[in-house]
C-alpha cells in the first residue's frame, strides 16, 4: 500500500509501476573493466573527431570561404544530427544491444571524418559533419548502458564521471595534438590521418565487447498490455518505440535529467566546439597557442572536477542538484564578469578563473543521468538515457547558431553575441527548480517500495504529479 506524499495532486502512475523485479547487480571486477574500456576507447576516438573542428574554426573559414553563421553551421548540423538521433539511438540500444549500435557508430563517424578531410567543397564538408554526428551519437549512451549493465548500481554515478572525463581526454587530444599537426602537414593530412583512430578501435569492439556478463542480462522486454502498446502482434515495433518513449518520459526524474543536462553542459561545450578560439583570439587579443592553452586548461579541469564530482554524488545523492545550480551560477556570474570587465580585453587571471569553472559543465551536465537511471528499469535505460542526452545538446545547438548570427549583425561584437548564455541558464534553472520536488518524491516512493516489498509484484506508486499533467 503506497503512502501519499506531499504535493499538489497526488494520482497513481500506471505507465511506470515502482518494480522490486530488479535483477540483481552485475559483479564487476576486471572482465568488466576490461569490456568497459572498449566502449569507452570508441567514444574517446568519436569526442575527438567531434571536437576537432573546435581547434580548426579558423581554418575551416579560410578553406570554405565562409562567414560566423556558415562557420556556426558546421557544429550546428553536427549537433543537429546528434541531438535528433538521442531517442532513436536509445531505442536501438533497448532493441539491438550495445555492441551492434556502438559497432555502427564507430564506422559511421570514421567515414564522416575521412569524408571530411577530403571534401572539396562547403556543402560536401556539411555533409561529411553531418555523418559524424550521427556516428558519434551512438557512443556515449553505449558506453553508459555498458556501464549499467557490468558494474554495480553503486557506481553508476562513477562509471558515468569516468566515460565523460575519458571523453574529455578526447577533447584534450584535439586541442594538444591535431591543432600542432593541422598546422604543420596541413587539413587534408591532418584529418585524413586522424580517421585512422576509427579503424583501430574497431578491431577490439567486433572481437571482444559483450553486453552484459552472462546471466545478467536485462528482463525481456514486455508485452503490450494494449495492443498497440506492446511489442509483438499489431503494435509491433511501432508499439514498442511509444511505450518506450511514453513510460520513460512520464518518470519526472527523466525530465529533470534532461533539464540538468541542458542548464549545464552547453557554455563549455559551444566554447570547446567552435567559439572559443575564435573569442579569445578575435575578441581578446590573444595569440593561437595561448588560445588553446585556455581550452587545454577547461578540459584539464573538466576531467580533474569529472573524478571529483562522481565520488560525491555516489557518496550523497542529495548532493545533485546543489552541483548543478552551483556549477550554473558559478558560470553565469564568470562569463557575466567577462563580458562586462571594462575596456576592450579582460585581464588573463580572470579568463584562467572561467576556463577553471567552464570545466565543471560537463560533470555537471553527467547529473541528469543520476536522476533519470534510477527513474527507469534496465529495459529502458537507453531510452531513458537518450532523453536526457538532447538536453544539452539542444541547447548547445541553440547557442552556437545564436551566437553566429549575432556576431555577423553586430560586426563581431562578442559581448552581446555571448549573452545568448544567461538566457538559456534562466530557462533552465526554472525548469530545474519546478521539477525537482516531483522527482526526489518519486524516488522516495521507489526505496519504501522496495524495503517494504521482497517479492516481484510491487504496487503502483503514488506520487504527485505536477500541476495540470498526469504522468500516466
Amino acid at each position: 500500500m503506497s503512502r501519499p506524499v506531499s504535493g499538489p495532486v497526488n494520482e497513481p502512475v500506471s505507465a511506470s509501476p515502482v518494480r522490486a523485479d530488479i535483477p540483481a547487480d552485475p559483479p564487476g571486477g576486471r572482465r568488466a573493466v576490461a569490456v568497459w574500456s572498449i566502449g569507452v576507447a570508441v567514444y574517446f576516438v568519436a569526442v575527438i573527431f567531434r571536437t576537432s573542428l573546435g581547434v580548426a574554426g579558423l581554418d575551416a573559414a579560410d578553406r570554405f570561404h565562409v562567414n560566423a553563421s556558415a562557420l556556426a553551421a558546421f557544429s550546428l548540423l553536427q549537433l543537429l544530427v546528434y541531438a535528433g538521433m538521442q531517442i532513436p539511438v536509445g531505442l536501438m540500444v533497448d532493441r539491438l544491444g550495445t555492441k551492434k549500435v556502438l559497432t555502427l557508430g564507430a564506422v559511421l563517424f570514421t567515414v564522416g571524418q575521412l569524408g571530411f578531410a577530403l571534401s572539396p567543397s562547403y556543402g560536401m564538408a556539411l555533409a561529411a559533419r553531418a555523418l559524424l554526428g550521427c556516428g558519434d551519437a551512438m557512443t556515449f549512451i553505449s558506453v553508459l548502458r555498458l556501464g549499467t549493465r557490468w558494474f554495480p548500481a553503486r557506481r553508476g554515478p562513477l562509471m558515468a564521471q569516468l566515460a565523460g572525463l575519458v571523453g574529455m581526454a578526447g577533447n584534450l587530444v584535439s586541442t594538444l595534438v591535431l591543432a600542432p599537426v593541422l598546422h604543420g602537414v596541413g587539413w587534408t593530412a591532418a584529418f585524413a590521418g586522424s580517421a585512422v583512430a576509427g579503424l583501430v578501435v574497431l578491431v577490439p569492439l567486433v572481437l571482444f565487447l559483450r553486453d552484459h556478463p552472462e546471466g545478467y542480462g536485462p528482463a525481456p522486454a514486455r508485452r503490450g498490455s494494449g495492443g498497440a502498446g506492446g511489442t509483438g502482434g499489431a503494435g509491433g515495433t511501432g508499439g514498442f518505440v511509444r511505450r518506450q518513449i511514453r513510460e520513460s518520459w512520464a518518470e519526472p526524474g527523466t525530465r529533470l535529467g534532461l533539464w540538468v543536462h541542458f542548464t549545464t553542459q552547453f557554455p563549455a561545450m559551444v566554447f570547446l566546439l567552435l567559439w572559443g578560439m575564435p573569442f579569445l583570439v578575435e575578441a581578446q587579443g590573444l595569440s593561437r597557442t595561448t588560445a588553446g592553452g585556455l581550452l587545454t586548461l577547461v578540459v584539464a579541469s573538466n576531467m580533474a572536477l569529472g573524478l571529483a564530482y562522481g565520488q560525491i554524488v555516489g557518496r550523497r545523492q542529495s548532493a545533485r542538484i546543489p552541483l548543478a545550480l552551483g556549477t550554473v551560477g558559478l558560470t553565469a556570474l564568470l562569463w557575466a564578469a567577462v563580458l562586462v570587465y571594462p575596456g576592450d580585453r579582460a585581464p588573463m587571471w580572470l579568463l584562467v578563473t572561467l576556463c577553471l569553472v567552464l570545466g565543471g559543465c560537463g560533470p555537471a551536465s553527467m547529473i541528469g543521468f543520476d536522476f533519470a537511471r534510477p527513474a527507469n528499469p534496465a529495459e529502458r535505460q537507453g531510452t531513458a538515457s537518450g532523453i536526457t542526452n538532447m538536453g544539452g545538446f539542444i541547447a548547445s545547438m541553440t547557442t552556437l547558431l545564436t551566437v553566429g548570427i549575432l556576431l555577423d549583425a553586430t560586426g563581431d561584437n562578442y559581448r552581446i553575441a555571448f549573452s545568448t548564455v544567461f538566457v538559456l541558464e534562466a530557462v533552465g534553472v526554472v525548469s530545474i527548480l519546478r521539477l525537482r520536488p516531483f522527482a526526489l518524491a518519486r524516488e522516495r516512493e521507489r526505496e519504501r517500495a522496495r524495503d517494504a516489498i521482497p517479492g516481484p509484484a510491487a504496487a503502483p506508486a503514488t506520487v504527485p504529479t505536477e500541476p495540470g499533467r498526469a504522468l500516466a
